[in-house]
């Protein structure tokens, strides 16, 4: 029997009462521990983080809240080797892959312990500049932001075990706000290891973080118009979240990341093998293959000029064909499985769909795997498609399938091209191509309404930019329409939602002894 692992809930360890889900190796297809939350208490779970844990973070100031912060990432960073493991059985990932998620979670960790060095002794933020309500200025209103009085729900995706956790409970543990983290169950091994190692060293508060690991029904019941929940997944689960009556009734305040059909786009007067082109083919790949493809971050579709369309399928396939497949255990491999059989028949079954209306460019099937036997390996080539007639392939436009598969697109004109970048109807982060800082900024802002983020990547930071799928703290999260509407990270935009907004009207006096330390 392997083991259960068990569940931080109500300050303590506790195993479910089930026999619970097996979490398999997705390239041996070994079962490698269970996980099960049957029978937790949850109401008193719950009430134990805003009552103990909310109580003792909001006693901290930002600035030992930052410590507590720094002292969690050293816990994690003197575990880094243990959580390549777990990565490497759990999520099949090669070595690179893993410390996109690994050292991206502790790195998100530990540049808002920095960010709340300088927020000191303050227990409280002050939003904008006090504002006279008449025409004496003895009355005034001073707009302040206070810690929510209630606890934060995570409901994590599979494809981020850490990173996924850590860019959402920095900015709420830095709030004084308490975590209880549900990862998906696929690859949930690594989240609860994390949380163990952090709580069992001692340098969070009781109550602060807690982990449920298996089913989440029941999850969105115990929660209270002070909580805050968000949710990262499919727009289906999204829709479900929103129509709960603890968002309709309760007013529970929510954030949800879904689905994102992400673009990449050369613009206009870049020839092939220009240095603007060969960074579209380099990055195209390279976001097709890390993690698989498993990203809500990854191109899924590139636009280039009619006159590059073949050009474009040729650099891009050069970079794909030199891509290994397999276990990720072998060195020569340079990517490695998808999450589970279930996730490999969704891919599969989303590739034949986009196949049906498009060319197969580059075709994933055609990889032989290494060191891995297909029959029983959640492994599957990165495959390039391309549809000449980019306004009539609609499914193109409004299909997200999660691996490494992405679909060229030719266009007319600029106008053309942004319109069909648009067709994604919100999306996470675009990314454009180009030499002409002119044209590359007015595209930008063209964009800008459509999606969280715009990375622009010119030659001369062609060493320096940070990638089109990579999410830095310093930057937002999140995005519009398809994209679920929410916002995450921004750097200290993030603590917005776990605060309170508060009008504060009187006497200059007395908001002069609101003293940010009082």
């Amino acid at each position: 029997m392997t083991e259960l692992l068990l569940n931080h809930l109500g300050g303590r360890w506790q195993a479910g009462t089930g026999a619970g889900t097996a979490l398999v190796d997705p390239v041996l297809g070994h079962e490698l521990v269970r996980v099960d939350a049957t029978g937790l208490d949850l109401p008193a779970g719950f009430a134990h983080a805003r009552e103990v844990g909310g109580a003792a973070l909001r006693a901290l100031t930002y600035g030992q809240r930052s410590a507590m912060l720094a002292a969690a990432a050293k816990v994690l960073q003197a575990r880094r080797d243990a959580y390549y493991d777990i990565a490497t059985a759990n999520s099949g990932t090669v070595k690179g892959d893993s410390a996109v998620d690994i050292d991206g979670g502790i790195y998100t960790l530990g540049t808002y312990a920095k960010l709340g060095e300088g927020l000191g002794e303050r227990r409280y933020l002050a939003d904008g500049e006090a504002a006279r309500l008449g025409k004496d200025a003895l009355f005034q209103s001073q707009h302040v932001l206070v810690p929510t009085r209630g606890l934060a729900l995570f409901i994590n995706a599979f494809n981020f075990p850490s990173w996924g956790l850590w860019e959402k409970a920095a900015p709420a543990l830095l709030s004084g706000v308490p975590v209880i983290v549900k990862p998906a169950t696929a690859t949930a091994w690594l989240t609860q290891q994390m949380v163990r190692d952090v709580v069992d060293a001692g340098v969070l508060p009781p109550g602060a973080l807690s982990v449920i690991c298996g089913s989440s029904a029941g999850l969105l019941d115990q929660l209270q118009p002070f909580d805050v929940v968000s949710f990262t997944g499919s727009a289906d689960t999204a829709a479900l979240i929103r129509s709960h009556a603890a968002v309709v009734q309760r007013s529970v305040r929510v954030n949800i990341e879904a689905d994102s059909i992400n673009s990449a786009l050369l613009l206009p007067g870049d020839a092939p093998g220009s240095e603007a082109f060969e960074l579209l083919a380099k990055e195209v790949a390279r976001e097709m293959t890390v993690k698989s493809g498993q990203k809500c971050t990854a191109i899924r579709r590139v636009f280039v000029p009619e006159a590059l369309y073949e050009a474009a399928a040729e650099a891009i396939g050069a970079r794909l064909v030199r891509t290994t497949v397999g276990n990720p255990r072998n060195e020569s491999v340079r990517m490695g499985a998808l999450v589970s059989r279930a996730q490999l028949a969704a891919v599969r079954e989303g590739v034949a769909a986009l196949q049906a209306h498009t060319d197969t460019l580059h075709d994933g099937a055609r990889h032989a795997l290494i060191d891995a036997d297909p029959a029983v390996a959640c492994c599957i080539g990165p495959t390039l498609l391309g549809a000449r007639n980019a306004d009539t392939a609609a499914l193109v436009h409004d299909t997200e399938v999660f691996g490494p598969v992405a679909t060229l697109l030719p266009y007319r004109d600029t106008a053309h091209a942004l319109a069909l970048v648009r067709r994604g109807q919100g999306s996470l982060v675009a990314s454009l191509y180009g030499s002409d800082a002119h044209a590359l900024a007015a595209a930008a802002l063209d964009l800008a309404d459509n999606h969280g983020r715009v990375h622009v990547i010119s030659p001369d930071v062609a060493t320096a930019h940070t990638g089109h799928g990579n999410v830095m703290p310093q930057s937002l999260h999140g995005g519009p329409g398809r994209a679920g509407g929410g916002e995450e990270l921004g750097g200290m935009r993030a603590l917005g939602f776990y605060h309170r907004r508060c009008a504060v009207q009187a006497s200059t006096a007395v908001l002069g002894a609101l003293a940010p330390t009082a």
